[in-house]
């Protein structure tokens, strides 16, 4: 996806989000956390300052949680650090690029080890 794409469907899940709370059954929901459509998964992890992580797989793909942690952790470690990073902002930061091609090229099984 290019950086519209990716624009255009974080603003898609933030309405979703914020009307899945208002129309929960469930009290106390806070989240969407899994989207399945016909044709893929759409995982989000939403951190506890509101920053989420999206990633998009085939259906039924399993620990995209652990996977969205990991994604997370190499976010506070690389982009939040980075004193030329503004937030709100998208992220360019090779460092961050490099840690999460090789974290996403890794085999899922050893995610779990960490």
């Amino acid at each position: 996806m290019d950086t519209n794409d990716s624009l255009r469907v974080a603003s898609l899940w933030h309405s979703m989000h914020a009307i899945s709370q208002q129309l929960s059954p469930t009290t106390g929901c806070s989240e969407i956390e899994l989207l399945e459509a016909n044709t893929f998964d759409l995982h989000c992890f939403q951190s506890l300052t509101g920053t989420k992580f999206f990633v998009v797989c085939k259906l039924g793909t399993r620990h995209m949680e652990a996977l969205l942690k990991v994604v997370y952790e190499l976010y506070t470690d690389y982009v939040l650090k980075n004193p030329f990073y503004e937030m709100k902002m998208p992220i360019r930061c090779e460092v961050f690029d490099i840690n999460l091609t090789q974290i996403v090229q890794k085999d899922r099984v050893a995610l779990l080890g960490r």
